[in-house]
């Protein structure tokens, strides 16, 4: 059970820093897509407009320009990078990552159909007879082909519909795949790139990019955690089953005091067992104390249906912690909470934390009675702090829109949170409860700039 009295040793959190801003990637990301034409144009690229073999390896050549930055912007997204983590959060860096993926997949597809028709149509040769020319005789091209395959396996993968049939551990897999598709596509560049060859300049710009997305790579997603893991040495110190199919996990360590960790935060973990390769994120579930962590998992897949029977002991690899789902983002002096489900585990943390400073309201929503975790924990929040907890428990999705009757929909909040417009809110639960909760917030007057939450599903 969590104490709910002010911890004995608070967590060091880190200290107010420079912020970068939306405007400023904007611009750096803009900057340079002008460089990259730029450059593009001085090498003559305007030059081949004047017949349609020229027009079609013009585009062919721009498409993999840009192609190829977005690849390098789609690593910057998922380095981890605290700076990017803490102004758009993870739920928004993970759909500019997906959305950009695609936009990748295309331009590079694009540049290998262009640049072969350019060619076929210059030499009088067939498309294909082209094809397998560039691919049997031209240098680094098998190379280059070999990573746009790459590239289009992930893409086809992170569709929702092929999403959904695989397992997380299928799906982290796969993707792990795009560096070694960038990897072979730097070497195709390198070697046969229209800015390589003759200009060094261009040759040290194009460098550049690529040392800036590994560095920021190796720092946050590799240097970053084998320091944290070196100085805290995580381990399970208890394990405890709070429904049939849901598992809490305490974590001890070293200094954890020193761990800036805040409520409403996740961490991706490793527990070293068998599949300790395998990353999942996982939600804290109660306000970080400086003597242990608490994440809570429902068993959704084959790693977290065995996460029950962890040993105590069993050393615990961490990355993070990441999301910015957390009490520093509130701007009013009222704050509101809905829950879906295993949705609860970070607002259960946030609970905590806000109750100590600011009233406090919570919206569990469940399927019913049994799908209720920290329920205890829950009620001794509302008797000694002053908690509003409302446990809406029902039949979820279809069946209770038909029968009129969601607890969640605008009257139904309206008349539990009457001031809602002047709250700040935080959501959590599954992609549709989210997705239907924000539309009735903002129907309701709550400003888009108060409605908090973080998805895992784009």
């Amino acid at each position: 059970m969590a104490s709910f009295a002010r911890p004995a040793i608070a967590p060091v959190l880190p200290a107010a820093r420079w912020r970068v801003r939306g405007v400023d990637v904007a611009v750096v990301l803009a900057a340079n897509g002008v460089l990259i034409a730029g450059m593009w144009v001085r090498h003559g690229g305007l030059d081949q407009l004047g017949s349609i073999a020229g027009v079609s390896m013009a585009t062919g050549q721009l498409t993999a320009l840009f192609g190829t930055y977005l690849a390098l912007i789609q690593i910057v997204l998922m380095s981890r990078t605290p700076w990017l983590e803490r102004r758009f959060g993870r739920d928004g860096l993970t759909a500019a990552h997906r959305w950009i993926g695609f936009a990748t997949v295309w331009l590079l597809v694009a540049h290998g159909v262009f640049t072969t028709t350019g060619f076929a149509i210059a030499e009088g040769s067939s498309v294909l007879g082209e094809a397998w020319t560039l691919v049997t005789t031209w240098d680094f091209v098998l190379m280059a082909t070999v990573s746009l395959a790459l590239f289009v396996a992930v893409a086809v993968t992170s569709v929702r519909l092929a999403r959904r049939r695989l397992s997380y551990e299928s799906w982290y897999g796969l993707h792990l795949y795009v560096y070694l598709a960038v990897a072979l596509g730097f070497a195709h560049q390198l070697v046969v790139g229209t800015d390589f060859v003759d200009d060094p300049v261009a040759r040290v710009y194009w460098v550049g990019l690529y040392v800036v997305t590994i560095g920021l790579l190796v720092a946050f997603r590799v240097g970053t955690p084998i320091a944290r893991n070196l100085r805290h040495r995580f381990r399970v110190v208890n394990v405890v089953h709070e429904s049939e199919d849901v598992v809490s996990i305490y974590l001890g360590g070293r200094e954890l005091d020193r761990f800036a960790v805040r409520a409403g935060q996740y961490l991706v973990v490793r527990f070293l067992t068998d599949g300790w390769w395998r990353a999942h994120p996982y939600s804290i579930s109660a306000q970080p104390n400086g003597r242990w962590l608490r994440l809570t998992v429902k068993a959704l897949g084959d790693d977290s249906a065995r996460l029950g029977d962890l040993a105590v002991g069993t050393r615990a690899i961490i990355e993070g912690p990441y999301g910015n789902l957390t009490a520093d983002r509130r701007a009013s002096a009222r704050v509101t909470l809905v829950a879906g489900g295993i949705g609860l585990t970070p607002l259960r943390a946030l609970v905590e934390e806000l109750s100590a400073a600011v009233p406090v309201t919570l919206l569990y929503r469940a399927h019913d009675a049994t799908d209720l975790i920290f329920r205890r924990e829950l009620d001794l929040l509302a008797e000694r702090r002053g908690v509003m907890v409302r446990y809406l428990v029902g039949p979820r999705g279809a069946r209770r829109r038909v029968a009129g009757d969601d607890p969640l929909d605008r009257a139904s909040i309206a008349a539990m949170v009457p001031d809602i417009a002047d709250h700040d809110v935080y959501v959590c639960g599954p992609p549709g409860l989210m997705s239907s909760v924000t539309r009735t917030l903002r129907s309701l007057g709550v400003p888009p700039n108060r409605i908090h939450q973080e998805r895992f599903d784009t």
